[in-house]
């Protein structure tokens, strides 16, 4: 049986995937999700139900038409400009109905993609408009994502990073919230935003803070400025994860890390959070096919493949691999490495990664003789 004939899933993890894998071939799969904002993961008619409630006014109220808005806007080459199509999404996330609601149709969304584990980051400090505490704001996220949770039957694990925006000197506030709900729902603290000129030694005591509750800290790095964001937010921050990463790429040559720096990285395994269409969007990549992330998978850095935002690129966890499927040549093998990376370098406890991984992930991926493909 050829590659194209396989039933989803089930090819052997050494063959060639080829371009007759469809999207749903994909989409079969359990897959991970590490870097997805919630803030970037509306749906278009869920923006303009609560835009009309409120009165807020959106570019247009087709809910199609505003879906090819966002992804058109945030096709410009710049982050800045990506950034700024958020105030429309956080405008209608200000109460604790709306942050439920758009926690809990994140959750069915990913679900529905086959997604079995999800971090969900945001910044609660953006919410607050209309009167919410940073608490009620954590504590409406986690209600919307225990209903989406149990709406699914328990098929998906997730869980809230809670962002702290480099430009707005709260993280240390943002911080203590993450630890205080750390065992309501919150696994990790994510330090976002504009990376040149608002180095993590800006918020030192917030990463003091969360080494001495031992609780695991991601930082946005090398997305929009160069390697040596990434080395502060490694030994600055103490960064257990990458947010992107992609400038790391720089310092990797045909035979491998050329740097220090790179070394550090792929040998201490500190997971990537690659977004592969948000990084073309935002000028960090040509195309799908010359984007970093292959070659830094081929030298065996610890790769992951994220949506970064699904409304602004118009994608999900599936349409992801399944362009690197398409057109970067990635097998089943290459699918199920990362995969199971993701669900090793996600924050919640071990036991609950081991069991998804041993229990969902890799048979999903076992050979039509019934082995395994381990990673």
């Amino acid at each position: 049986m050829s590659p194209e004939e396989s039933e989803p899933g089930k090819a052997g993890a050494d063959d060639e995937v080829g371009r007759g894998t469809t999207l749903e071939a994909v989409r079969a799969l359990p897959k991970v999700l590490l870097h997805d904002h919630l803030d970037g993961g509306l749906r278009p008619a869920t923006l303009v139900d609560l835009a009309a409630q409120i009165g807020h006014r959106l570019p247009t109220d087709d809910a199609d038409a505003l879906g090819r808005w966002f992804v058109e806007s945030c096709t410009s080459g710049s982050l800045e400009r990506y950034l700024e199509t958020f105030v429309h999404t956080v405008a209608v996330m200000q109460s604790g109905p709306n942050l439920v609601r758009v926690a809990r149709e994140a959750v069915l969304d990913l679900a529905d993609d086959g997604v079995v584990l999800a971090e969900l980051r945001y910044a609660p400090e953006q919410h607050q408009a209309g009167g919410l505490s940073l608490d009620e704001v954590v504590e409406a996220v986690q209600a919307g994502i225990d209903e989406g949770v149990q709406e699914t039957g328990g098929r998906i694990v997730a869980g809230q990073l809670l962002c702290a925006m480099r430009q707005a000197d709260r993280a240390t506030e943002v911080a203590r919230v993450a630890i205080d709900h750390r065992d309501r729902g919150v696994v990790g603290f994510d330090y976002a935003g504009p990376e040149a000129g608002f180095p993590p030694s800006r918020a030192a005591a917030a990463f003091d803070l969360l080494r001495e509750a031992d609780l695991p800290c991601t930082v946005h790095a090398g997305e929009a400025d160069g390697p040596s964001s990434i080395a502060a937010a490694l030994h600055v921050a103490g960064a257990c994860r990458i947010g992107h990463g992609v400038a790391i790429a720089t310092q990797v040559g045909p035979d491998g890390p050329t740097s220090a720096l790179a070394h550090w990285l792929r040998d201490r395994r500190v997971a990537l959070e690659l977004c592969p269409t948000s990084n073309l969007q935002t000028g960090g990549a040509a195309s799908i096919a010359q984007h970093p992330v292959t070659a830094l998978l081929r030298h065996g850095f610890a790769v992951t493949v994220n949506t970064d935002n699904r409304l602004h690129s118009g994608t999900s966890a599936s349409r992801e691999l399944a362009q690197l499927v398409d057109e970067a040549g990635w097998t089943w093998q290459d699918v199920l490495d990362v995969t199971v990376t993701a669900a090793r370098s996600a924050f919640c406890h071990h036991d609950v990664r081991e069991a998804l991984v041993e229990d969902v992930i890799l048979p999903a991926y076992a050979g039509p003789t019934g082995g395994r493909h381990r990673a």
